[in-house]
C-alpha cells in the first residue's frame, strides 16, 4: 500500500500550475476559481486566499489578487480521496439533513468546503503554518440517493471497549440522519465477506449493543483478499463499506478503496480506527483508551492493597502495551499508588547500581512494599534471550509477545530470596482480558459517537478511502497512510514521561547505549544535559 509522502517539500517559486496531477490518483485536471468548485473532491486547493503545500502533489504557489506572488507561509493540506476522482460525471444532490428536525437548531448545518484542522497546534511566529486536515461533518451536497444506500459494516482484529457504541451509531446516523434502511453486518471480520452470512441492521437491533462489551459482528484477524472482498461488495450491491479495526485492517481498507478505484465502483470506502493501546498516528487518542485506562486502576487498586497488606509486599501489574505504554503511563499518573512503570519504549535492566533490583530493595526499606505496573511490550529482548524462542507472529502480523510478568515475578523473586536472603509476599496480576471486554465508559461512548456520524457524512459526502478521527480535539478526515504508516510511542523526551518520573520517582534507566537506542538522535544531546545536571 503506498504511504503518505514523508520527506519535506521544496518550495517553489512558480505561480499555481494548470494542469496539475495528484499522486494518488493519474488524473490531470485545471484549477478553476474557488467560487467555481463543483464539490469538495479530492483536489489540493487554496485555501482563504493563501498560498499551501500538498504533501500528495509537487508543492504550489497561489496568486494573490494583485497578481504578486503572494508570500509561502507553508500551509500544507493532506486531502483525502473522493469518488468523483476516478467517476467525473457523478451527480450530487442535496443533504437530506437541510430537512431534519434535529439540525434545524444548528446555526450552521454544513461545513464549509475550504474548513481545515491544523496537526500542530503550538508554533511559534515566523513558523511555517504547517500540515492540515479537511474537516469532518456534513457537506451541502452528497453522493447517494438515501434509498439508493446500501452500507455494510465490519469489525476487524482484537476487542476493545467501544466497538459496539460505533456500530450502533454507524446504523442509527445512516436512518435517523439520512433515511438510509438498507444496512449490512458482517459477521466474523474480513472473512466474513465471502464466508459468512450478513445480519440486517436497523437501529431496533442495535438499540442497546452499547451496553455490552465486545463486538456485536464478531471478528477474526487476517483473512484479508482484496480481490474477494471487492468481488462481494459488487455482487451484494453495496456502495458504502464502515471498516473498523486496527492498522493492519486500515491498511486492508486502503487496500479496498484501491480496487475499487480500479474497478471504477461507486463504493465509499470509510475506516473507523481501533486500538486500545493508543498507538495510533496523528488522531488525539483511539476510542476505548479512557476505558482502559479507567478499568486499569481496579487491577492497579487490588494490587496495592494485597501488597500494603503484607509484609515486603511486592505486586507487579501487567497492561497491554505491545509497542506502545500509553496505558501503562496513564494508569500509573491516575492511581498515584504506583512506584515504577515499565513501557516498551523505555530500557531497563535489572542489577547493579540504579537497577530494578536496587529501586525494589530501597522502596521495600522504604515503605514496606511496592507496585509495579509492567505494559506487555517491555522488556521482550530479556524474555526472548533466556528462553531462546524464535519470532512468531499471529494472523495479524503482529508478533507474538512472551509473558514479560511472569517472566519478571520470578527473576524478583530469585533475586531476594536467593541473594539478598530476604523473604518477599509477591502478587501477580494480569488483567487483560478483564480491561478488553467491557463495555465502554461515558467519556468514550461519546467519543464513538462523533466518529461513528462523522464517517457517516463523509461516506455520504462522496469521500472514500479515508479515516476518521480527531486532530487537537476537531475530528478531520485523515488519508489512511498517515495513520498506518507509524505507530504513536511514548516519547521519553516529552513531559508527559517527565511528569510519571516526577510522580513515582523511579529510575529513568536511561544508561549508555540504551539512551542511544531508545531515543531520537536529535534529543540525546538535550538528555544528557538534563542526566548531567541532575545527577548525584
Amino acid at each position: 500500500m503506498e504511504s503518505a509522502i514523508s520527506s519535506p517539500l521544496s518550495t517553489s517559486s512558480h505561480l499555481l500550475p494548470s494542469p496539475y496531477r495528484s499522486s494518488l490518483g493519474s488524473r490531470s485536471q485545471s484549477f478553476p476559481s474557488l467560487q467555481n468548485l463543483r464539490h469538495p473532491s479530492f483536489k489540493s486547493r487554496c485555501f482563504f486566499g493563501v498560498p499551501f503545500r500538498s504533501r500528495q502533489t509537487q508543492p504550489i504557489r497561489c496568486q494573490s489578487s494583485n497578481q504578486q506572488p503572494a508570500k509561502d507561509d507553508g500551509f500544507v493540506i493532506e486531502d483525502v480521496p473522493h469518488l468523483t476522482d476516478f467517476l467525473s460525471n457523478l451527480p450530487s444532490y442535496p443533504n437530506p439533513l437541510k430537512q431534519s428536525q434535529a439540525y434545524a437548531v444548528v446555526k450552521q448545518t454544513f461545513v464549509s468546503t475550504d474548513d481545515v484542522v491544523a496537526q500542530k497546534v503550538v508554533v511559534q511566529k515566523d513558523d511555517p503554518r504547517g500540515v492540515h486536515f479537511r474537516r469532518a461533518g456534513p457537506r451541502e451536497k452528497v453522493y447517494f440517493k438515501s434509498d439508493e444506500v446500501r452500507a455494510c459494516i465490519v469489525t476487524c482484529g482484537g476487542l476493545c471497549p467501544g466497538i459496539n457504541t460505533v456500530i450502533r451509531e454507524i446504523v442509527c446516523g445512516l436512518n435517523y440522519m439520512y433515511g438510509v434502511e438498507d444496512i449490512l453486518g458482517i459477521e466474523g471480520g474480513y472473512r466474513g465477506f465471502y464466508s459468512k452470512n450478513t445480519l440486517r441492521l436497523t437501529p431496533k437491533v442495535v438499540n442497546d449493543i452499547h451496553k455490552r462489551g465486545g463486538t456485536f459482528l464478531r471478528t477474526s484477524r487476517g483473512g484479508h483478499d482484496t480481490n474477494k472482498i471487492v468481488d462481494n461488495i459488487q455482487d451484494r450491491g453495496i456502495n458504502q463499506v464502515y471498516i473498523i479495526g486496527g492498522d493492519g485492517t486500515q491498511k486492508g481498507a486502503a487496500l479496498i478503496y484501491k480496487e475499487v478505484e480500479k474497478r471504477g465502483l461507486q463504493v465509499a470506502v470509510a475506516g473507523i480506527p481501533k486500538t486500545i493501546d493508543n498507538d495510533i498516528a496523528v488522531i488525539d487518542k483511539s476510542f476505548g483508551f479512557d476505558t482502559a485506562v479507567e478499568e486499569a486502576q481496579r487491577a492497579i487498586n487490588a494490587a496495592h492493597v494485597e501488597v500494603e497488606s503484607v509484609e515486603n509486599g511486592v505486586g507487579i501489574v501487567k497492561l497491554m502495551g505491545r509497542y506502545s505504554g500509553f496505558i501503562a503511563l496513564y494508569a500509573t499518573l491516575a492511581s498515584r499508588d504506583v512506584d515504577c512503570c515499565l513501557v516498551p519504549e523505555s530500557p531497563f535492566y535489572l542489577e547493579g547500581r540504579g537497577g530494578l533490583f536496587e529501586f525494589v530493595e530501597e522502596r521495600l526499606k522504604e515503605n514496606g512494599h511496592v507496585v509495579i505496573v509492567l505494559a506487555e511490550g517491555a522488556g521482550q529482548e530479556y524474555v526472548a534471550q533466556e528462553m531462546q524462542v524464535v519470532d512468531g507472529k499471529d494472523a495479524s502480523g503482529n508478533k507474538l509477545l512472551l509473558d514479560v510478568g511472569l517472566w519478571l515475578t520470578e527473576k524478583i523473586k530469585d533475586h531476594f530470596t536467593k541473594v539478598q536472603k530476604m523473604a518477599i509476599n509477591m502478587k501477580y496480576i494480569d488483567p487483560t482480558y478483564m480491561i478488553r471486554a467491557i463495555p465502554s465508559n461515558a467519556s468514550d461512548n461519546i467519543y464513538c459517537t462523533l466518529l461513528a456520524q462523522s464517517a457517516v457524512h463523509g461516506a455520504m459526502a462522496g469521500f472514500s478511502g479515508f479515516t476518521v478521527g480527531p486532530v487537537n480535539s476537531r475530528h478531520a478526515y485523515i488519508p489512511i497512510s498517515r495513520v498506518t504508516e507509524t505507530q504513536n510511542t511514548v516519547n521519553l523526551t516529552d513531559r508527559m514521561w517527565a511528569r510519571l518520573l516526577a510522580s513515582t520517582n523511579q529510575p529513568s534507566f536511561l544508561e549508555g547505549n540504551a539512551l542511544h537506542e531508545r531515543v531520537d538522535k536529535e534529543d540525546v544531546d538535550v538528555i544528557n544535559h538534563n542526566m548531567r545536571a541532575t545527577s548525584i
